[in-house]
């Protein structure tokens, strides 16, 4: 793991946002220094959990310039770069360089897109040009695409592919990528102590908004190799991701990380905040994350 530019967590932070729906950058701001207090050693910027689909591509870039500038070298920075004209992705990915970033994450052609194995590759080699560590972000059921281990494998011989993100969610498959010996990113919240029993050389972690040191202490165990003490943390986080992926994903994460004080507003539209009949739920699954948070 140790020659794997994206070890451990790292947080694919909400984008806060104010009363009227801006992105609230003072909040973003408050929130980054928080997570870097609480230990986080890399974030996602523009993720799919800080709403990148739900971005203008200008605000997309100001949250990668303004968290380089933030984070200033104190944590590893990877931004999403995905869009859906390839020409506008290397665009992007090549801002991110210039901001100073470590590394891109990218969705292959989606909305429609070519499914077929070698307009994959044929994308992510364009995307290479950019000239950053891509991630590829496997989520079949979103995308239509499915990162496979032999298109992995196709994949890893592109200059600057690094990795594979698997948010499927189905964790034969994962093992399956991961038994190709490239390396692989989990990106299901309810299956990080499975993944990294598997061998996921890194995480990309929505769910850690709302605990992020509780979450770091799994990460710690597993890194130790020491499996009893990684189910002894998992276990007060179990609920609350596994009911993450139940639905309503991004308006729970948000809900969560309000009720746990990490408050970064409510989703921006067409996405509303969760509904008070799932609260409760919500609420019932965190237990006692809070204080566990503030300790």
């Amino acid at each position: 793991m140790s020659n794997f530019p994206f070890p451990g967590l790292n947080l694919a932070i909400t984008t806060p946002f104010d009363g009227s729906g801006r992105i609230d950058w003072g909040r973003f701001e408050a929130l980054v220094e928080r997570y870097l207090a609480a230990g986080i050693k890399g974030f996602v910027l523009s993720s799919g959990t800080g709403m990148h689909v739900y971005l203008s591509k200008d605000e997309s870039k100001e949250l990668v310039s303004r968290g380089s500038r933030i984070i200033a070298g104190r944590a590893r920075i990877i931004a999403q770069t995905s869009a859906l004209l390839v020409e506008e992705v290397v665009e992007r990915t090549r801002y991110a360089a210039d901001c100073g970033a470590d590394g891109v994450m990218v969705l292959p052609p989606f909305f429609e897109g070519p499914t077929d194995d070698d307009d994959i590759v044929e994308f992510y080699s364009e995307v290479s040009k950019g000239g950053l560590p891509i991630i590829g972000y496997n989520v079949p059921h979103a995308v239509g695409v499915e990162i496979t281990p032999s298109l992995l494998q196709r994949l890893c011989e592109i200059p600057n592919f690094c990795t594979a993100k698997d948010s499927s969610g189905d964790l034969r498959k994962q093992a399956s990528l991961i038994g190709t010996g490239f390396p692989v990113m989990n990106g299901a919240d309810p299956l990080v102590p499975y993944a990294l029993y598997a061998g996921a050389q890194g995480l990309i972690w929505g769910g850690a908004n709302f605990a992020p040191r509780t979450c770091l202490k799994v990460i710690e165990a597993a890194q130790a190799q020491d499996w009893k003490l990684v189910r002894e943390n998992w276990r007060p986080l179990e609920a609350a991701m596994s009911l993450l992926w139940q639905g309503d994903y991004v308006q729970s994460v948000y809900a969560a990380a309000k009720l746990n004080g990490f408050d970064a507003g409510n989703p921006r539209r067409p996405l509303r905040a969760l509904g008070q009949d799932k609260m409760e739920a919500l609420k019932a699954a965190l237990g006692d994350l809070a204080q566990r948070e503030a300790e």
